[in-house]
């Protein structure tokens, strides 16, 4: 029988089958909230002060004070990972607007609800080589609700997906008001073509991934050029390889975009030493366990 994980909820932890939130949170009635989802690996959390970080700007950006400090919500991160006994996990962090009334306005919640999950949770596609399509389905316009929120509401990124599962492929490659490409449905993407790894700007109309982030570093590491450009499907296409980048799949490669095959349709050179360069920092996070 499978370990049944506790839930953090308001400071209280709960069995996994025992966590509810109230029907009056405006975070299921509107979407109103912000998350994030982070990973540990052996025992370390991998860039947790990256990932707090842009929890808090995505709840400045709409006006919701977290009930909790920087250092408070740290240390409950670490401490959900630390009573699920959890070395290995997946780590999802949602604030709420909190209970409120059945109306729009966020002046009836007093109080924000927080919730830390933590739970096992293999990649996403792992061992797969992606097969994609290009939504329909373009990406929120910054005008409107800024992709740089991670927040709740996260309908647009699920109606792209919607798209891929009835085209039976893996994954939505997304593209902003402006027809260039934006990025997955939930990850980060970047093409290769002679030797020089392009991904879009964050004026693309994307999430600043922070495992985007890692991977550009670790390329320049490795004497790889990046270069932060827009770029449209026709570019994806003929790229020489792709591949997507997120907390939940890590980097995976795309080896084809609307049956269309990306390079030889496999894993490429600078994707390979990406991943294999991306397994050897991972476990250098913030440790769980005191030493």
């Amino acid at each position: 029988m499978s370990q049944e994980y506790q839930v953090y909820i308001d400071g209280t932890y709960v069995p996994k089958s025992e966590a509810k939130i109230s029907v009056f949170d405006h975070g299921l009635l509107y979407g109103d909230g912000v998350f994030e989802g982070i990973r540990s690996y052996g025992g370390a959390v991998f860039r947790l002060d990256q990932h707090l970080t842009r929890l808090f700007a995505s709840a400045k950006s709409i006006d919701l004070q977290i009930p909790l400090s920087y250092e408070a919500l740290r240390e409950a991160i670490l401490e959900t990972l630390r009573i699920n006994q959890l070395r290995d996990a997946y780590v999802r962090v949602l604030v709420t607007r909190g209970i409120g009334t059945l109306g729009l306005t966020p002046a009836s919640c007093p109080v924000p609800t927080v919730v830390i999950i933590a739970d096992y949770l293999k990649p996403l596609f792992e061992g797969v080589n992606v097969r994609a399509i290009v939504a329909s389905t373009r990406r929120n316009a910054a005008t409107a609700l800024n992709p740089m929120i991670k927040s709740l509401n996260y309908l647009n990124n699920v109606l792209a997906r919607l798209e891929a599962i009835h085209a039976e492929v893996d994954e939505a490659i997304m593209l902003n008001q402006n027809g260039t490409v934006a990025e997955g449905t939930g990850d980060n993407i970047f093409i290769v073509k002679d030797g020089v790894v392009m991904t879009p700007p964050p004026t693309a109309g994307i999430l600043l991934g922070v495992t985007r982030d890692a991977v550009i570093a670790l390329a320049r590491e490795e004497g790889i050029p990046v270069v932060e450009k827009d770029f449209t499907a026709h570019e994806v296409y003929n790229a020489d390889e792709a591949f997507l980048t997120g907390t939940a799949a890590e980097i995976v490669p795309l080896v084809e975009v609307d049956r269309k095959q990306i390079g030889d349709g496999d894993v490429g050179p600078i994707t390979t030493v990406l991943i294999n360069q991306f397994k050897t920092i991972r476990t250098t996070g913030t440790p769980i366990y005191p030493a």
